[in-house]
C-alpha cells in the first residue's frame, strides 16, 4: 500500500474516532451533581477512607472532601475525575477563585473557579480542618 493512502487512513481513522466520541457525549467533563458523587470520586482513590462530609462548588466543577484521613479536593479530568489530599498544601487567591499548591508532583496544582464568597468558604474549611 502507497505512504499516501496509508497517512490518509490512519488520520481518517483518528479524527472519525475523534468525532465520534464528541457525538456521543464521550467527551463531557463529569460534573459533581451531589455529595455521593464527590464521596465516590473520593472513595475510588482512597477506597479504605471513610467520607465524612462534602462541600460542593456552584459550578460542580469541584468538591472538598472531609474524610477520615483529612480534608481532600476531587475535582474532573475530562470525563474521569481525581483526587489528592490536601496535606501539605498551600493556598492562595487568584482572580477566578482559588489555586492550591498540592505536593504531588502528579498534579502540582489546581486552580478553582470560586465566586468571592465561595473562596472564602472554602479556604476557611480548608485551613481549619487541614493538618
Amino acid at each position: 500500500m502507497p505512504l499516501e493512502i496509508l497517512v490518509i487512513l490512519v488520520v481518517g481513522g483518528i479524527a472519525g474516532i475523534a468525532a465520534l466520541t464528541y457525538l456521543f457525549g464521550l467527551s463531557a467533563t463529569h460534573e459533581f451533581r451531589t455529595g455521593k458523587d464527590a464521596a465516590s470520586a473520593w472513595l475510588r482513590e482512597f477506597p479504605n477512607d471513610q467520607v465524612v462530609t462534602t462541600t460542593l462548588c456552584r459550578s460542580g466543577a469541584a468538591a472538598l472532601v472531609h474524610a477520615t484521613s483529612g480534608v481532600g479536593l476531587v475535582w474532573p479530568m475530562g470525563a474521569d475525575t481525581t483526587a489528592r489530599s490536601l496535606k501539605g498544601a498551600a493556598i492562595k487567591d487568584s482572580k477566578t477563585g482559588l489555586t492550591i499548591h498540592l505536593s504531588d508532583f502528579a498534579a502540582p496544582h489546581v486552580s478553582l473557579t470560586l465566586t468571592p464568597d465561595e473562596s472564602l468558604y472554602w479556604r476557611k474549611l480548608i485551613e481549619a480542618t487541614r493538618d
